[in-house]
């Protein structure tokens, strides 16, 4: 008999889509009963369940499989439940050792729970539906590999990704987002778009920028300069490689080391490649005598750091293994704390608007309950402050700190209303005592500073991608690498085409002539596809009276040609506005 249903939207969605992954696990026992099930969690984008099969799924398999799923949803199973002993449950998983091994550690005093649906019984701690008829709608995505546990030891399994949702009105339109997300790739627009690459030959997570996404690079970097000066922040530079001892005292070997490269050995003495700039920031304040006159004293660095990460985590420009940080250090006194979290809020506002991003997401990341120290309060409240100082609602993340302190994390939504973390501020309290940071006071004693760790575009590299994405790469004019090319329509245009373009490099602006024997039609084509803000005509009408006839992306009418003067002054308003 089916199970009482549940009105759709009263069914939470990671509800379904684990029960989902319960419902794949049945269809490939049914359809491949040589297949062991491992484990299948729903996730954000729906769920997966990771097999160990000899034989490669293929896209026809997943075909058959998703239409027994939905058999499977159609009969509305019952999905129940019940607790069995550890060694109840290691007798029904004995021909599957992965099944086995959960059991054996789940700990002692744990509920062991089996769960049920039709003919499938599986090992799970439970967050289900009532019934398989609860499923509006479902579909299997793709196939990838998986290490057991994550860990490359471990044998490697099939991972089959799936999604599901209360109605298929809410999929088909899931499905389109997946569409125009693909259109957005950053991947495939930087080699198309000639932005960027990750060249195996120097080995993987690494990233080589083509002049192109160098030139939109520098003016990031440029922006980000100058707000920086306003601020009144000094520029420092500090080494790619130290001795390990300085990480040894800042705590990143004890906290840190699986994501740090290992030691290099020179004269007998270990170094690292420095996977935080702090460090380095450290070294340079404590270099002289402070007073608390000199402070806050705010040093920035772009600071590329190194990070390894595993082959299998690795994503274009969102996950390598080097990469450099808008990164700053501010040292301050406690009665200055508020006030300089506050500003760093206000960088943090003015660079989001500045490159289009809205629908800004704050969350104060509190230090996990066994590394909390008496400072950590008043770290979390100069956080609290600021924010509502702002009138910037926020979340609390509990446990989620850095291990030297609370952090704000800030995360954005593009222009398809997906979710990115980019910046990051973390007040510390920790790592001045670590190093035995001094200030003289006004008491004429000597006092700790207090530290600000804030990154606002975190990589430059994960920002270049999240603005690929958003942007679809159309960057506006501002932005955009090559602002205008100039296309003469026959090589008796070519030298006014040359003139037209020497003007307006020397007005400062990004031009290309487009010096090929295609015809016109071609040259717009092509220049479209490579989402150039304006294509601008020349023929012999614009070279007699010395004008220009812009074609302006996004604009499918054609506009009348205009004196030189003119279309400056346009593009000047437009960088202007950095619209």
């Amino acid at each position: 008999m089916a199970a009482a249903r549940r009105p759709h939207d009263a069914l939470p969605l990671d509800a379904l889509r684990h029960t989902a992954a319960h419902v794949l696990a049945y269809a490939v026992q049914d359809l491949f009963p040589e297949a062991k099930p491992t484990i299948g969690p729903a996730i954000e984008t729906g769920f997966y369940y990771d097999f160990d099969r000899a034989e490669p799924f293929t896209p026809e398999d997943l075909g058959r499989l998703e239409g027994r799923m939905k058999e499977i949803v159609s009969a509305d199973y019952p999905m129940t439940g019940r607790q069995a002993t550890r060694e109840e449950a290691v007798a029904h998983f004995k021909g599957n050792p992965y099944k086995v091994e959960i059991a054996r550690e789940i700990p002692e005093g744990e509920p062991i729970t089996l769960y049920t649906i039709g003919d499938f019984t599986d090992l799970c701690r439970g967050g289900h539906a009532h019934s398989t008829g609860e499923i509006g709608a479902l579909k299997l995505m793709s196939v990838a590999g998986a290490y057991w546990r994550g860990d490359e030891h471990n044998p490697m399994l099939q991972r089959i990704y799936g999604t599901a949702f209360s109605t298929q009105k809410e999929l088909d339109a899931y499905l389109v987002f997946l569409e125009e997300a693909a259109k957005r790739d950053h991947r495939r627009l930087g080699q198309e778009l000639g932005l960027f690459s990750l060249e195996e030959d120097a080995g993987g997570g690494l990233v080589f920028w083509h002049p192109k996404g160098a030139v939109v690079r520098g003016i990031i970097e440029t922006f980000i300069r100058e707000g920086l000066r306003e601020r009144g922040y000094d520029q420092v530079v500090t080494p790619h490689i130290m001795h390990e001892k300085l990480f040894e005292i800042s705590g990143h070997l004890e906290n840190y080391a699986h994501s740090m490269y290992g030691p290099l050995e020179v004269e007998g003495q270990r170094f690292r490649l420095k996977p935080m700039n702090c460090p380095g920031h450290i070294l340079i304040y404590r270099s002289e005598g402070r007073s608390y006159r000199d402070l806050p004293l705010r040093y920035a660095e772009f600071g590329t750091v190194y990070r390894f990460e595993r082959s299998g985590t690795l994503h274009g420009l969102t996950r390598v293994r080097g990469f450099t940080q808008d990164d700053a250090h501010l040292f301050c006194t406690p009665e200055q704390l508020q006030k300089e979290f506050e500003q760093t809020a206000d960088e943090a506002l003015r660079l989001n608007e500045a490159f289009g991003f809205t629908g800004l997401e704050y969350f104060l990341s509190t230090r996990e309950e066994h590394m909390r120290i008496e400072t950590d309060t008043i770290a979390e409240q100069a956080i609290r402050n600021a924010l509502e100082s702002r009138g910037l609602p926020y979340q609390v993340d509990e446990g989620g700190g850095a291990f030297y302190g609370p952090k704000l994390d800030i995360n954005v939504h593009d222009a398809i209303g997906r979710k990115w973390q980019l910046g990051t501020v973390q007040v510390d309290f920790l790592l001045p005592k670590r190093f035995d940071l001094k200030y003289r006071g006004s008491d004429g004693l000597d006092h700790t500073p207090v530290m600000i760790h804030r990154a606002l575009a975190g990589s430059l590299e994960r920002f270049f991608a999240v603005l690929i994405e958003h942007y679809g790469g159309a960057f506006p004019l501002w932005l955009a690498p090559i602002q205008a090319v100039i296309a003469p329509i026959s090589e008796h245009q070519l030298d006014y085409a040359r003139q037209v373009a020497a003007r307006l490099r020397a007005e400062g602006f990004r031009i290309q002539v487009d010096e090929s024997n295609e015809k016109i039609g071609y040259k717009i084509r092509h220049w479209k596809l490579q989402k150039v803000p304006y294509i601008v005509v020349v023929g012999n009408q614009e070279k007699n009276d010395g004008t220009v006839a812009p074609n302006e992306r996004g604009r499918d009418e054609k506009r009348p040609a205009l004196p030189l003067d003119a279309f400056i002054a346009e593009l000047r308003d437009r960088v202007r506005q950095k619209n």
